[in-house]
């Protein structure tokens, strides 16, 4: 039986080693969320919402520069003339150049200006919450891969190891040593483990699928990491108070609310007088064939220059439900604002504890699975001078193995959970996790594009 275990333990360490995630040239946790920032899809679609919120404010702009129109008609008819063989034609034509500017419109460009750079300040909080968003989910799946396989080798080892039960009890039945009910339990055992194990590469399986769902490449080594405790804060109540004054969801709520408070401005200020300049030029032509009106036909050149002030009285009431929905919209924002800090209030005080727990029971296993190894080579040895039951060694290991897939599961949240308080309180950045990666920013783009007049290219030459 020693020599027998001996070599047992040889494969199933060569099996371990195979799966490790220790392997010299194995991914990081950090190269896989450095992977994640740059490939994930849903990170770069929020960063595309970005730039389109940006242009926002280039067309509120436009409400201070002029518009200007050109025109062309021609025209030609032609007529029989009573009484006469002899026809008419005329040929007339008009072309102009129409230029308009507001000169004022109850400040509501000015105001729908504020509004739209709110909405952009808004949007680019809102991307940095969904970046740390992506960033925890990668580290999430990048320890469900680990979990999932070092549970695969564990379920692996407890088949081999429950392999060699059901042989040892069929040879102890052969010898008169055993009974038919120690075979049957040991093959039962088996043949539980079998599905246990195909489940369990399963499970692994679909965490990689999951894993490249996010980072964007296919999991191959990893290797193992470690709770970003030096980045933590040192209590609970400090996450708090950070998270409320650095939570980007409530920074981006808060921006809302700006851009809300000048909605209502500029829906008040089309109660206000409007005034408007214009000036224009235009040539009109007249051709008559043949030329009996001759003396009429021609070309005209005119120009014109006016200012046009409008003062609006009554709108059907449509002007004030317009200024009442937007201050309903204002009071919604700021409630927004308090249903944020309560969320985020929550996920750092649900991160924390988890953390607490996963801490406390990452030492607790280490115990149990000492004690149970401790127990199982008890009982085995007991089982060979006849005072225990293959029935006792089958329930000593499943107190084993099930101890060391608690353990691999405890690791893992300790970690997930430390990435959880980061982006609770929101500091789970590619600055603060050092992540090797180009900074996307939102801003180049914004100043880009916010003071163009002209031009359909985008910034990127699309």
């Amino acid at each position: 039986m020693p020599s027998v275990r001996k070599s047992l333990f040889a494969a199933v360490l060569v099996s371990a080693t195979a799966l490790s995630p220790l392997a010299a040239s194995a991914e990081t946790i950090t190269g896989a969320l450095s992977k994640a920032y740059q490939n994930n899809s849903q990170l770069n679609s929020a960063r595309a919402g970005v730039r389109v919120t940006d242009e926002s404010v280039a067309i509120a702009k436009s409400g201070w520069r002029p518009t200007i129109n050109g025109s062309a008609s021609i025209d030609y008819s032609s007529s029989h003339l009573n009484g006469s063989n002899r026809s008419v034609a005329l040929t007339t034509g008009n072309f102009g150049i129409q230029i308009d500017q507001t000169l004022f419109d109850g400040f509501q460009t000015r105001n729908n200006v504020a509004a739209a750079e709110a909405q952009v300040r808004a949007s680019v909080e809102t991307l940095r919450n969904t970046e740390e968003n992506i960033l925890f989910n990668a580290a999430s799946a990048y320890m469900d891969v680990i979990r999932d396989r070092q549970i695969a080798v564990l379920t692996e080892q407890n088949l081999q190891f429950l392999t060699e039960q059901a042989r040892a009890a069929r040879s102890r039945f052969e010898v008169g040593e055993g009974t038919r009910t120690d075979v049957a339990q040991a093959d039962a055992s088996r043949a539980s483990a079998v599905a246990q194990l195909a489940a369990a590469r399963a499970q692994a399986l679909a965490s990689a699928a999951t894993y490249h769902q996010i980072v964007g490449d296919e999991p191959g080594k990893l290797r193992g990491a470690s709770p970003v405790s030096k980045l933590l804060p040192r209590s609970l109540e400090a996450a708090i108070g950070i998270a409320a004054n650095e939570h980007p969801a409530i920074l981006a709520t808060q921006h809302l609310v700006d851009a809300a408070a000048f909605s209502v401005k500029s829906a008040e200020g089309a109660l206000l007088p409007q005034l408007s300049a214009s000036a224009g030029v235009s040539s009109a032509y007249r051709n008559t064939v043949p030329g009996a009106f001759a003396t009429q036909d021609g070309t005209t050149n005119s120009a014109s220059v006016g200012a046009t002030l409008t003062i609006p009285i009554y709108s059907g009431g449509r002007t004030s439900a317009i200024v009442r929905q937007n201050k309903e919209s204002l009071s919604q924002a700021r409630i927004e604002v308090d249903v944020n800090r309560d969320q985020v209030r929550q996920a750092v005080a649900s991160a924390w504890s988890q953390y607490t727990a996963a801490q406390q029971s990452v030492a607790a296993n280490r115990k149990v699975i000492d004690a149970a190894q401790l127990a199982l080579n008890g009982v085995i040895e007991e089982r060979n001078v006849g005072q225990r039951t293959t029935l006792d060694v089958l329930n000593a290991q499943a107190t084993v193995i099930t101890a060391k897939i608690n353990q691999a599961s405890s690791e893992r949240d300790v970690v997930v959970a430390s990435y959880a308080i980061l982006s609770a309180i929101g500091r789970l950045s590619t600055e603060r996790l050092a992540l090797q990666v180009t900074k996307y920013r939102p801003e180049e783009h914004y100043n880009a594009v916010k003071d163009k007049w002209i031009g359909l290219r985008t910034p990127d030459g699309r």
